[in-house]
């Protein structure tokens, strides 16, 4: 068996485990699939290439180079989802300028009534990052919690694009990659995680995280197997947003 970037962090039982309780069997990929996008913003990727441990010393969230890596990734697959006719749905975080509505994400984080800007670049950290920024065809979803689905609607428009996948990418892995990886398999979709479109803080908790999905909830797959997927995806499969506005 190909070694995967979890193998590193597990021990000798946990290996044996995997042959014996019959997790990690791949689910296999939908007929209509959605590329999902979360949270890639100037708060997760810092607002230019540098190492992790100085990254955050402006940006607390930032995932440092490894960001950056993987947004070359995600981009490969939003033009090739483009030239498909795949819907692409972004997440983003949308909080009150005063930060009152964060909620939870005060209590585990001694940073976290720090302003979400810097000062020398004043650049928002919420603004999706410019690599991969939304086209007008896309779909955005604001939310305040970890989930994408979370008090959002985003279920209405999966079911509105009458989608039956969705092929996962963004940040951080650990964290609201994970929380919607989650809500997304409990309303019975099938997913799909993009090992190198996603991407965390800690290479610990990247590796653990995807190891615990693909056992269970989704199937960690590489970019490239994505792309040939893609591929098979008859175009206008979908009615996408115009991007134009009403008259």
């Amino acid at each position: 068996m190909a070694e995967r970037i979890w193998d590193a962090f597990l021990t000798e039982r946990d290996k044996e485990l995997q042959e014996l309780t019959g997790y990690g069997a791949n689910g296999g990929f939908g007929k209509r699939p959605v590329l999902m996008v979360i949270d890639i913003n100037y708060n997760f990727t810092g607002d230019k290439r540098e190492p992790i441990v100085e990254s955050v010393k402006r940006w607390r969230n930032s995932c440092g180079e490894e960001a950056w890596e993987g947004m070359v990734v995600v981009r490969k697959l939003m033009d090739a989802a483009r030239a498909k006719g795949i819907p692409i749905i972004h997440t983003n975080m949308a909080q009150r300028a005063d930060n009152w509505d964060i909620g939870g994400w005060k209590w585990k984080n001694w940073r976290a009534g720090e302003q979400e800007r810097t000062r020398d670049t004043n650049r928002d950290g919420n603004e999706f990052n410019d690599e991969v920024a939304p086209h007008p065809t896309d779909i955005v979803v604001y939310k305040l919690k970890a989930s994408g689905f979370h008090g959002t609607a985003m279920n209405s428009h999966l079911t509105l694009l009458g989608a039956d996948s969705i092929i996962m990418t963004g940040t951080t892995t650990s964290g609201c990659v994970r929380a919607t990886v989650l809500d997304a398999f409990s309303e019975n979709y099938r997913v799909a995680v993009v090992e190198d479109g996603c991407f965390d803080r800690t290479q610990a908790a990247h590796a653990i995280n995807l190891f615990d999905m693909h056992q269970k909830y989704a199937d960690v797959v590489g970019s490239e197997e994505v792309l040939s997927y893609f591929d098979t995806i008859e175009p206008g499969l979908f009615e996408l947003p115009s991007g134009v506005a009403a008259e």
